[in-house]
């Protein structure tokens, strides 16, 4: 049996992941008692006909003592010989505060002592002990449900065993770094089309751009030493049984350097491994 647990903040998409992991074939049960994990695996499991993909919602609205003893329950489920796959995703205070503006929903933990960024600040609380354990973070503050579908499409397919899933990830530092990287490279000490007034409009994807970096080079350099760590040091996570990996590089605004460098480096791990995405965070 293959196990997806399902967790995060209340408004950062968790709906979307079960309904998208539904889609892939999986058996999909919101907001079950972490306690009764082991319960629910054996019962599927031990039946003429078992269930070999399940995903699970666990939230905030478990019950204190088994939020706890998180990390006990999914230790004992490896002794069970059930693999398990923890998803949680995260955003930042203002973008759920506006979600909950725009919806006009109550916050599932909603207490008329606390005031709403503090009702979220009392969730991460709760779910620290999840998300200590993740597997796979997503951050969703800055993308829409469509985008968070298709990350999961991406890099929740069901995949060969031991197979891991590589995301190389663009960003503009002006719009903040990304909270679910693995890695983070800075490539704003590079040259920068940005100052070329024909490349200002285009994107590391254009070849303009591509040739204009190409013969730089403190560009080639970065470029280099960026993939001989990642050739290094893949396969350490992959001998840690990791699962995914997220590698993110930023310059000022996400359109040229960070853009360039990533079509590159997965272009290059592509020929090594078969699970490579790209996610160009400010020109999506």
């Amino acid at each position: 049996m293959k196990l997806i647990i399902v967790s995060g903040l209340s408004g950062s998409g968790k709906s979307v992941a079960l309904h998208t992991l539904e889609d892939l074939g999986y058996y999909c049960i919101d907001n079950l008692p972490a306690g009764l994990l082991g319960s629910l695996a054996c019962e599927l499991n031990d039946t003429a006909h078992p269930v070999e993909r399940v995903a699970v919602g666990i939230d905030a609205r478990n019950l204190p003592h088994s939020l706890q003893r998180f990390s006990e329950i999914i230790d004992q489920l490896k002794l069970q010989g059930i693999q398990s796959e923890i998803l949680f995703l995260t955003c930042d205070t203002d973008a759920l505060l506006q979600r909950f503006s725009e919806s006009r929903r109550p916050h599932p933990l909603r207490d008329e002592q606390l005031s709403l960024p503090e009702t979220i600040d009392k969730e991460r609380a709760l779910l620290e002990s999840i998300a200590r354990r993740a597997d796979l973070f997503i951050d969703t503050s800055k993308i829409t449900v469509h985008q968070l579908r298709d990350q999961l499409l991406m890099r929740m397919v069901p995949r060969e065993e031991n197979r891991l899933s590589l995301l190389f990830e663009s960003f503009g530092y002006k719009h903040g770094i990304p909270s679910d990287a693995d890695f983070v490279f800075d490539s704003r000490c590079l040259p920068n089309p940005h100052w070329q007034p024909l490349l200002r409009p285009l994107t590391g994807i254009d070849p303009e751009v591509a040739a204009f970096l190409d013969g730089q080079a403190q560009v080639v350099e970065m470029y280099e030493q960026i993939r001989t760590f990642l050739s290094t040091w893949i396969p350490a996570f992959e001998r840690d049984n990791r699962s995914y990996l997220t590698t993110a590089i930023g310059c000022t605004g996400g359109q040229h350097r960070s853009v360039y460098l990533v079509e590159r480096l997965a272009a290059y791990f592509r020929d090594q491994y078969p699970l490579v995405s790209i996610r160009h965070r400010e020109i999506s």
